[in-house]
């Protein structure tokens, strides 16, 4: 019974290395649904389709708990995965509550009203799903005031780190920062709302400049499991981990070793 990591393509990996690195003696079971990547182009019921079902493979499998390591699918698909009610013994989690954690300095279970911080100008990077679900907003506003978040749509990214081509994507970065600083200016904080982006961190922050402050989840995202695992031993079990995909294995294990310098093996889902 590892802890589950489900992303739509690779992305999650980058969750995933922080979790081990954290979390040594966990045992992880990875999950692509690289057949249907990307989920980011994708509308709202199809998200929460496909997440849904690879969510419950994951629960057939016998993980207790499941990481959507996905901004997208966390985005489009948590609530309603959680308001339809899951099986007793059984959890799943998403990657904003990390990052609203660091951005906003309280914990997430401090319901007082929400208030002032420091950062003011918040740009977020993310996919077109996740910018039209307004779902970072909407939570960052349960917990601060006074926070201008603009968010910039990086089509085109995702499928470029997930071809390999990293040459287009880091490209498409600039060009998207671009297009960001034309709405804010001079943003104080930037957050990179998808999990493939911290393979495209130092060209964030080159292209943003030394000033702005860029929040990267896998290490936020890493930090909270610890915390929410040692607060809830139980939905630690115990069993083999591994990485699975929908797609083609070895294309996948190809692309996945690429990312990550170390030799992966993906086996189909």
């Amino acid at each position: 019974m590892a802890v589950g990591i489900f992303d739509s393509g690779l992305g999650g990996l980058t969750v995933l290395d922080a979790a081990r690195e954290r979390l040594p003696d966990v045992e992880f079971l990875y999950y692509a649904d690289s057949a249907h990547a990307p989920y980011g182009v994708r509308d709202a019921d199809d998200i929460y389709a496909l997440t849904k079902a690879a969510v419950e493979a994951l629960w057939d499998r016998g993980c207790n708990l499941v990481i959507l390591a996905c901004n997208t699918a966390s985005a489009a698909a948590l609530r309603r995965i959680q308001e339809a009610g899951v099986p007793p013994g059984k959890r799943v989690l998403g990657v904003f509550v990390p990052l609203i954690e660091a951005m906003t300095e309280r914990q997430w279970g401090d319901n007082s009203p929400p208030r002032e911080v420091e950062v003011k100008h918040v740009a977020l990077f993310a996919t077109p799903a996740t910018v039209a679900s307004r779902a970072f907003q909407r939570e960052l506003a349960f917990r601060a005031i006074g926070v201008d978040v603009e968010a910039q749509a990086c089509g085109g990214v995702v499928d470029a780190i997930e071809d390999g081509d990293m040459i287009l994507a880091e490209a498409m970065v600039r060009s998207h920062v671009d297009a960001l600083r034309r709405k804010m200016p001079e943003p104080e904080a930037a957050i990179l709302g998808c999990t493939h982006y911290p393979l495209m961190e130092k060209q964030f922050q080159d292209a943003l400049g030394a000033d702005v402050k860029v929040y990267s989840q896998g290490s936020l995202v890493a930090a909270s499991l610890a915390d929410y695992l040692t607060r809830h031993p139980d939905m630690l079990g115990e069993g083999d981990g591994g990485f699975l995909t929908t797609g083609d294995p070895r294309r996948v294990s190809d692309r996945a070793t690429q990312f990550l310098r170390r030799e992966i093996c993906f086996t189909a889902a």
